[in-house]
């Protein structure tokens, strides 16, 4: 199957400036991105930046696409490379975030054979159990409800879905009967079609996204069906905030002291 990989790689992050050049054991961030990505069955893997010293740190690792720099988000980056490339419509596109330096390469090709076994859909993602409570109420790891045949309900920071009985006061987080396969947290790897991604940009967000500050709400406010599945490899956590690269320094540390 043919798809490609676009890896989104701002340097201006809000919580970690310069966060795709942060030195993980001695390389570059996006730079492991990258060679986790040309791993996967892809066709092609593009970094698409608006910086130089992002391209810079890329070499000639993969290709490197350079686009606007008043992009609203990692999608709106997706399109203009697609638009760049002039991909036809039914192309696909994986969206990997240029923070996911332990992305398993297998999980790359399962979102993207995911969209294209489910012509209904037009984005498709994936999803692992949750099993701690405290990661249930943790706002920065987004929950997703879907219904039987993996369409995505929706997406929220909060623990969704609430146990009324057992929520009925004020849980303790370390508490909680964490009951197998009924809260599952969002990952953020995205498969897109390209017709889709055009008409995704032309939008405006929806209320529910503001609020969220999930932009994948604007595809299900808008009625678009996203296919959901449980990631067939665990998923590491990304990098959001300097207590995750110090945690991902360490296991890189680790990683390279058992061989």
């Amino acid at each position: 199957m043919s798809f490609y990989v676009v890896v989104p790689a701002r340097y201006a992050s809000s919580r970690l400036p310069g966060k795709p050049l942060a030195d993980l054991a001695g390389r570059p961030m996006v730079a492991r991105v990258a060679e986790r990505c040309a791993k996967s069955g892809a066709t092609r893997v593009l970094v698409a930046t608006d910086d130089e010293r992002v391209r810079d740190a890329v070499g000639d690792q993969c290709e490197v696409v350079m686009t606007r720099a008043d992009h609203p988000s990692g999608t709106d980056r997706l399109q203009e490379v697609a638009e760049q490339l002039g991909l036809a419509d039914d192309d696909i596109v994986v969206n990997v975030q240029g923070d996911e330096p332990l992305i398993p390469p297998a999980v790359i090709d399962q979102v993207a054979e995911n969209l294209a076994a489910h012509p209904e859909c037009r984005m498709a993602t994936l999803c692992e159990p949750i099993e701690r409570g405290i990661d249930l109420f943790n706002p920065n790891i987004c929950k997703v409800v879907f219904d039987c045949d993996g369409r995505a309900l929706y997406f929220s920071r909060a623990p969704i879905p609430w146990h009324r009985d057992a929520f009925s006061q004020q849980p303790n987080p370390h508490d909680i009967d964490m009951d197998p396969g009924y809260w599952w947290r969002h990952i953020g790897i995205y498969a897109y079609r390209v017709g889709f991604l055009h008409q995704f940009v032309s939008w405006e967000p929806a209320s529910m996204e503001m609020h969220e500050s999930l932009e994948q709400l604007r595809a299900l406010a808008n009625g678009v069906a996203i296919h959901v599945a449980p990631a067939r490899e665990p998923v590491p956590g990304g990098v959001d905030t300097d207590m995750d690269l110090q945690r991902m320094r360490r296991h890189l540390r680790a990683e390279a002291e058992r061989g």
